[in-house]
């Protein structure tokens, strides 16, 4: 009953003079009605408008009426709910149908928009690509004016799972550590080694300077050389590892396919990094993250075969939504991106998903106030780009194949702030006096860490793969102290208000510091962090 007069109340609004204007828009066959039904109350409950369209036939109908409701003023959101129809017959399909007024069945798909390609062409990629951007531009520019996304199910079953994950997301939110991570995995570009070399010193450059200090990143890179990379036969483990452990964010950058990630890659084997096999393997212990795929194909949600990130978004222990590429993607495009999105998130804090994506895109491929990191980048591409006189084509481009597979309505986690100070500078083997003014009472992890891009300890150089088991072991202990980068810690009960703490400084602890600060309170959890630089003791 509540579905019919949703369908009737959405048929009638133009003709209700005392109906507020919609700020959001759902594109919704009538089959999954009922499994949407939570999220319509839930949003109601929170004081959107919405405006439902029912008849998905017709991609050019779907935005003429997207353009009625956007010329009353208020939209927003725009969500669509359902796959695109791959299928050359409904009959051999496992689509959910839905009867239409002639009683034929038809399948509960709504159909995406194929732009043609201009850059990523020239790197291998399919002429045209599919994009459901194409929506939420209205004036033609090629740039989203709303905030976009679509929850791709095949069922109501499937539907049913991902309201609830985005309902238990914000309603019922667990306080914990998982509040102050980003987790990241890398594979190794194999772009050349120019751009390999941008790639890696772009992602850690802008570990350090857009992402905050008192947030805890973990990072796994698939360099069997590198201190981040674990035992390669178990990298696709510490992958799966990261998702289920929970976060803010779970970024993956690398190569990538409609149904796999790239493989690690040793002397003589090779070891996938993930698989559509190893998505039942999601059980998220806390709560799930925003799952953002920087690569190629990931995305590809217009193909017969579900791309990962579908499955992803379906499975009942996976991410609550994925952004990802349809198509081919390229380095530079992607980076702009991530460093644009930390900024959008971390600096100017928008309140939903579809928000923080919506301004990512219209900063990347904006040229107007670009950061220290986004000029370097952009000075980067110049020199290593195969075709750098189409570098804002390729942005724009970029801007258009990601989509964001899920809700743009979904409400970002945001710790309250805890204010930190100490001294400036202090020397090596002393204690350090830390203030702390809290919003919240509750357990605090106070914590004295090195800097993003340095660690702890100098780990071994791996010039020649040894396969012993020995040697593999060593891999996952250097992997663990490289993304641990406290010199020490301690777990301490904090009250609600000004209070003072301690923490000693190791003898050996060397260079730019940060106090770390992390409260978890029983319903609330609290960050901050502040900059100090240790010095070695004066020799007597």
């Amino acid at each position: 009953m509540n579905s019919l007069l949703l369908i009737c109340s959405s048929l009638f609004l133009g003709a209700q003079a005392d109906v507020p204007a919609a700020d959001t828009v759902v594109v919704c066959p009538p089959a999954y009605l009922e499994a949407m039904q939570p999220w319509f109350d839930h949003r109601a409950k929170q004081g959107h408008e919405i405006e439902l369209i029912t008849e998905t036939e017709s991609k050019e109908k779907i935005k003429a009426a997207i353009r009625k409701v956007a010329e009353l003023g208020k939209l927003k959101f725009i969500l669509l709910v359902g796959d695109v129809d791959t299928h050359s017959s409904p009959a051999t399909s496992t689509t959910a149908v839905t009867e239409i007024g002639s009683g034929i069945l038809s399948p509960a798909v709504v159909p995406t928009h194929i732009e043609e390609a201009v850059v990523n062409v020239h790197f291998g990629s399919e002429p045209q690509f599919a994009t459901d951007n194409w929506y939420a531009d209205l004036d033609g520019d090629k740039l989203p004016d709303y905030a976009i996304g679509r929850l791709s199910v095949k069922t109501a079953d499937e539907l049913k799972v991902v309201v609830q994950k985005i309902l238990k997301y914000e309603i019922n939110p667990q306080p914990g550590l998982w509040q102050r991570k980003i987790n990241l995995v890398a594979g190794v570009g194999g772009f050349g080694r120019a751009a390999d070399t941008m790639m890696e010193s772009i992602t850690k450059k802008f570990l350090t300077d857009e992402v905050p200090a008192h947030i805890q990143t973990t990072v796994a890179y698939g360099s069997w050389t590198s201190p981040y990379c674990p035992d390669p036969r178990e990298f696709g483990d510490e992958a799966i590892r990261q998702l289920n452990e929970g976060s803010l964010f779970w970024i993956y950058i690398g190569h990538g396919q409609r149904q796999y990630l790239d493989f690690v890659r040793v002397p003589g084997a090779y070891y996938p990094i993930m698989t559509e096999r190893d998505v039942t393997r999601l059980r998220c212990e806390t709560m799930p993250p925003i799952a953002i795929f920087l690569s190629c194909y990931t995305g590809a949600f217009d193909e017969p075969h579900d791309c990962i990130a579908e499955q992803m978004l379906r499975q009942a222990g996976g991410p609550v939504a994925c952004f990802s590429g349809s198509r081919v993607t390229m380095p530079y495009a992607m980076s702009v991106m991530g460093t644009e999105m930390l900024r959008e998130y971390f600096d100017n804090q928008h309140e939903t998903l579809g928000e923080l994506l919506l301004h990512t895109k219209r900063a990347m491929v904006s040229s107007k106030d670009t950061t220290g990191n986004r000029k370097m980048l952009d000075m980067l591409a110049r020199m290593v780009s195969p075709k750098p006189e189409l570098l804002k084509e390729e942005r724009l481009e970029h801007a258009q194949l990601f989509n964001l597979i899920g809700d743009p309505l979904l409400r970002l986690p945001r710790p309250l702030t805890t204010e930190v100070s100490t001294v400036k500078t202090e020397l090596a083997g002393k204690q350090l006096e830390i203030s702390i003014t809290s919003p919240i009472a509750g357990k605090c992890h106070l914590e004295l860490v090195c800097n993003r891009d340095q660690m702890t300890f100098k780990p071994e150089l791996r010039k020649k793969y040894d396969s012993s088991e020995d040697s593999l072991a060593k891999y996952n202990q250097t992997y663990r102290r490289a993304n641990d980068l406290r010199w020490s810690s301690k777990i301490i009960d904090l009250e609600q208000g000004t209070s003072t703490a301690t923490l000693e400084i190791p003898d050996h602890c060397r260079g730019k510091c940060h106090v770390r600060i992390f409260i978890e309170g029983k319903t609330q959890c609290a960050t901050g962090s502040c900059e100090l630089i240790v010095r070695a003791q004066p020799e007597s």
